[in-house]
């Protein structure tokens, strides 16, 4: 199978975007946390890649709140069944890790939810930043809270802050930007 992929510029920097005939396979944030192996993958032009790539465009100007696209993420079947259930969290809301296993019928599998969620390949696509700590919480992200902080701002779920806000605790203190 031949994977292709390009860089996708976005207010985040570049994103990878990898497909094949059957689906995209991986949306990777610069920051990535979880890259995929690359091999078999060419770097290139496919038809996928030029939708995924306006369908970005326009989830970033604001246009677009659902993703048409075919979507063949490779992973555990409980995986792709967390990672299908993300396209259920509406656009502009967030649910818990908690909230996300009880969708799914294992209401007491929250941490297995949660390292699932965390090993998404096609975060935005399938919208893992939508999911938040059982108090609201930006937690894990494979792309950076920053990026997380953005997506849902963008979405209107948070309040916009402004960069100096991202990096401080409730306490005020300058947390560590590496």
């Amino acid at each position: 199978m031949t994977i292709h992929y390009r860089p996708v510029p976005s207010p985040l920097g570049p994103l990878t975007v990898a497909t094949s005939d059957r689906g995209l396979l991986a949306l990777e944030f610069p920051q990535d946390a979880w890259l995929l192996p690359r091999d078999g993958w060419r770097e290139g032009d496919h038809p996928l890649l030029r939708q995924a790539q306006g369908q970005l465009d326009e989830y970033f100007r604001g246009d677009r709140r659902i993703f048409d696209l075919p979507l063949a993420p490779q992973g555990t079947p409980f995986q792709r069944q967390v990672w299908f259930a993300l396209a259920d969290i509406p656009y502009g809301q967030t649910t818990s890790y908690a909230r996300l296993a009880a969708r799914i019928g294992r209401p007491t599998a929250a941490r297995a939810v949660g390292a699932a969620n965390g090993r998404n390949p096609l975060g935005i696509f399938l919208p893992c930043h939508r999911v938040v700590g059982a108090h609201g919480a930006l937690t894990g992200f494979s792309g950076g809270l920053a990026a997380k902080q953005f997506l849902l701002e963008l979405e209107g779920a948070l309040p916009p802050m402004g960069p100096a806000d991202l990096f401080s605790d409730a306490a005020g203190a300058t947390r560590d930007r590496d």
